[in-house]
């Protein structure tokens, strides 16, 4: 594990952005049973994580992108922190929405991206990978040059490894399941007891709990 994951989960878990219910699972939209359950929104009302957040993203895209031109937020929960990153980086912002507007100029990018500018694409939550990925497709179709991803969580599933594989896309992310799983328990959030169930979950979380 590397230290900024460490710390990133343990401030995940801190301000409950983060909630980790193995024997009362929450059911997601989709209708999936899950131990977990991730709300990065919260974080942005806590200033000191809201700064480590942003400081871990700006120093990943610029170790990894020094040529970025373009931050792009994924709409909704990723626009705030992608503006964040983009003011420390001093670089323009765009936003991806999830469907384009049904009226006026019926943007699906709101922003001024120039065909060819090279964008990082910044996201909250990577659980399959769907979603974020149609936000890079959106901006590769646009004319951007999508140099990769950074996200705050993954849960770490195969489908989304190999999504992203199959898309040839660059994904790192600020924490991660696995860590987050190690960390609860250290806190005594879980217990031994609930580690094979929740390993159980990532591997097969369509299926988990029926």
């Amino acid at each position: 594990m590397k230290e900024f994951e460490v710390e990133v989960a343990h401030r995940l878990l801190q301000i409950n952005t983060i909630k980790v219910q193995p024997s009362n699972p929450f059911t997601w939209a989709s209708g999936w049973l899950s131990p977990i359950y991730c709300d990065n929104r919260k974080i942005l009302s806590y200033p000191e994580t809201r700064d480590f957040i942003c400081e871990q993203f700006t120093r990943i895209v610029k170790e990894k992108y020094p040529n970025a031109e373009v931050i792009a937020g994924v709409a909704t929960g990723a626009i705030a922190h992608g503006v964040l990153v983009a003011n420390k980086l001093g670089l323009p912002f765009v936003y991806v929405r999830s469907k384009p507007k049904d009226h006026g100029l019926e943007n699906l990018i709101e922003g001024d991206l120039k065909p060819g500018q090279k964008v990082v694409v910044i996201e909250d939550l990577v659980s399959t990978g769907g979603s974020s990925l149609k936000a890079a497709e959106a901006l590769t179709s646009f004319g951007g040059d999508v140099l990769g991803m950074v996200a705050i969580f993954t849960y770490n599933f195969p489908v989304a490894n190999e999504n992203f594989q199959k898309a040839g896309l660059e994904l790192h992310t600020l924490s991660n399941y696995q860590t987050l799983i190690d960390i609860a328990l250290e806190r005594g959030e879980i217990q031994e007891d609930d580690i094979e169930r929740l390993q159980n979950w990532r591997e097969n979380p369509s299926e988990w709990g029926k």
